[in-house]
Parts: structure tokens; sequence; C-alpha cells
């Protein structure tokens, strides 16, 4: 099930719709397989009187059941999406938790992977940005340095979006650093975005 697009923005569009890697599955996946080779055996070999061990036997194959039927909620429920306008990441079964990080608000982008996570493909992705939600580490992200780069398209895209926007409008980039400045000297944002939008400005 994809991300809903009724929680979109106006014009908003969807790059890249993620779910966490597979790799999440590997541990109830193991403990079923396993399980289900001990109870076959036991069945094959315990005599008629003695079913109760075979009765204890499927116990381990109950719980990677429900162990895998859980693992395969939380995949479902959880997405880490890329768009147009912002990264958003959503999670939660019963109760739900989420962030939107702007991409004009992202300062970098990085990834890092251990040697089994490279044949895997898969990896932790950290997000640094300006204001309140800072340094964000997402896991189980499936082939991350392909998202970084993709984040990091998108970013230049904004940017271009923006730059022609405000020369439509008319908009100089001395009028919008003074802008900046303003809402620097109210309070209505912090330095580090400041910087970071200056930055943007200027580039």
């Amino acid at each position: 099930m994809g991300y809903p697009t009724k929680l979109l923005n106006d014009e908003e569009q969807i790059v890249l719709d993620m779910h966490p890697h597979w790799r999440i599955f590997l541990g109830p996946g193991l403990l079923l397989l396993v399980a289900l080779a001990v109870l076959v055996v036991i069945a094959a070999v315990v005599q008629p009187d003695e079913q109760l061990l075979t009765i204890l036997a499927a116990v381990p194959l109950a719980v990677g059941v429900v162990w895998f039927a859980w693992r395969y909620t939380v995949w479902r429920t959880t997405h880490f999406v890329v768009t147009t306008d912002r990264v958003i990441y959503r999670s939660g079964v019963v109760s739900k938790s989420g962030q939107n990080i702007p991409l004009e608000r992202i300062n970098n982008v990085a990834f890092s992977q251990t040697v089994l996570e490279r044949l895997l493909r898969v990896g932790d992705l950290v997000i640094e940005s300006a204001g309140e939600t800072g340094r964000q580490t997402f896991d189980d992200v499936a082939n991350p340095s392909r998202v970084e780069n993709r984040i990091y398209a998108e970013m230049e895209r904004a940017q271009a979006r923006d730059a022609t926007r405000a020369g439509r409008a008319g908009i100089s980039v001395a009028d919008e650093l003074t802008k900046l400045e303003d809402l620097r000297r109210r309070g209505v944002i912090d330095e580090a975005e400041f910087a970071a939008q200056k930055a943007r400005l200027l580039s």
C-alpha cells in the first residue's frame, strides 16, 4: 500500500515511496523455518501416545507466525517518502508518529553501511537539517546511496523552481536576503536556518 496522496500538498508529487528493507523479516523467517523443520521431524518419529511432545514443538512455530505477522504489519505501515517538496517518514501500527523535513532546510545527506549491509543493499540514512529536527537517522533504508542521490536531485530541482518563481515575481536576491534578515531579527528562524537559506539564495 502506497503513501496516501491525499496527505500531499497542492502540486506536490511523490518521487520515492519506500517501506523498510526486507531484512526485517530475517529473524521471524529463520525461526519459522527452524520451528517447522523441528515439528516435522518430531511428528514423524514420536509415538501416538507422545503427542504432547508434538504440541510443545508447535509452540515455536506459532511464535514465529505471530512474529512474522507483526513484522509484516510494521513493514506495511512504515513509509519513507521523498516528494518534490520534502522528506516524509511515517510509522506506527496503533499509534502513529511522523516527521516532515522540507527540502530547503536540508543541509546534508549521508549514509552508512557495514560490509554485510552492502551485500544486502541496505543501510542507515542520515539527514541533517536546519531548525528543530537537526540530525535524523533512518534505519533499514533500501539502496541508501540511491536515495541520497535522489534527495539531492530533488533539492536542486526545488531550488531551480524557487529561483524561477522569484524571477517571475520580480523578487531580487537582495530583497530575499532582506526578508531573511528580518525573520532572523524577529526570531522566526534561527541562525542555522538563516545561514542555510542565505547559502541557497547566493548559490
